[in-house]
C-alpha cells in the first residue's frame, strides 16, 4: 500500500510503501530481495519494521510537494528534464513576464483550509483540505521551486495550483478569477503544469508511528545526490 499515487511523469524523492509478508524477513534483507522486481528508475532507500498500527496511507498526517520552474533563464542541462521552462511554454505567454514576487504572492493567497474543487479532478473527493504553506524559493541560475505543504492533496491539485498561478502572474487570468476559484470554488480556465517539474518531496507521520528518524528524512541513504532530489 503506497502513501498515495503520483501521476505519470511525476518524480518522488520519498514515496512510502507498507506491505505484509507471508514469511519472516529481516528488514535489512528487503532491499536485496525486492530490487529484482523494481524498474530501473525506482530505488529502495530504507526498509524497516514500523509500529504495529502503521499504514503508509492512512497514518500519514501531511505531505510536501516541490515544483521546479525557471524564470528569466533557460534551465541547465542537468535540470532541463525536471523543471518547467516558463519562458518557452506556449500556454504561459501572456501580457507580462512572470516575476518571482508576483508568483509567490499568488501562491501565498492559496494557503488555508478550503475546498480546492477548482484545482483538482472530479475523481478526487470534494472536501476541505488544508494547505499549510506555499512558498517560492530561489535555487540560482533562474531556477525556482514552489514548495507546498498540506495535510493532503487531491489529484492534480499541486499542478493546477502552480500552473494557474503562473497564468494569473502572466496576465492570462485575472486576480479576481483566482480569488473566486479559491474562495468559492468557481471554475476557471486553469493550467495543469507539466508533470516533469513536480516531486513528491516528503510524507509525514505523527511521531508515535513515524518509522523514520530525522537523519533518514534529511539524507535518505542511497538517494542520488542529483536533480530532481537536490
Amino acid at each position: 500500500m503506497p502513501s498515495g499515487r503520483t501521476d505519470r511523469g511525476v518524480h518522488a524523492r520519498m514515496q512510502v510503501i507498507s506491505l505484509r509478508l507471508n514469511e519472516d524477513v529481516a528488514p535489512a534483507e528487503l532491499p536485496q530481495r525486492l530490487s529484482p522486481f523494481l524498474s530501473p528508475d525506482v530505488g529502495l532507500c530504507v526498509a524497516k519494521r514500523p509500529p504495529g498500527s502503521f499504514h503508509a496511507q492512512w497514518s500519514a498526517s501531511g505531505k510536501e510537494y516541490r515544483y521546479r520552474l525557471t524564470l528569466g533563464a533557460p534551465p541547465s542541462e542537468a535540470w532541463r528534464p525536471y523543471a518547467l521552462d516558463v519562458a518557452e511554454d506556449a500556454t504561459l505567454q501572456g501580457e507580462r513576464a512572470v516575476t518571482p514576487e508576483r508568483l509567490e504572492a499568488l501562491l501565498a493567497r492559496a494557503v488555508g483550509t478550503r475546498d480546492f474543487t477548482a484545482f483538482h479532478e472530479r475523481s478526487s473527493p470534494q472536501k476541505a483540505r488544508t494547505l499549510a504553506s506555499a512558498t517560492l524559493r530561489e535555487r540560482g541560475g533562474g531556477l525556482y521551486e514552489a514548495c507546498l505543504e498540506g495535510d493532503g492533496f487531491a489529484r492534480y491539485q499541486v499542478r493546477y495550483l502552480v500552473g494557474s498561478a503562473l497564468k494569473v502572474a502572466a496576465g492570462l487570468l485575472s486576480e479576481e478569477q483566482w480569488h473566486a476559484a479559491l474562495d468559492a470554488g468557481t471554475s476557471l480556465a486553469g493550467f495543469k503544469a507539466p508533470a516533469h517539474g513536480l516531486v513528491l518531496w516528503e510524507v509525514r507521520y505523527p511521531s508515535a508511528v513515524d518509522p523514520f528518524g530525522p537523519g533518514e528524512r534529511l539524507h535518505p541513504p542511497g538517494l542520488p545526490d542529483s536533480p530532481p532530489f537536490t
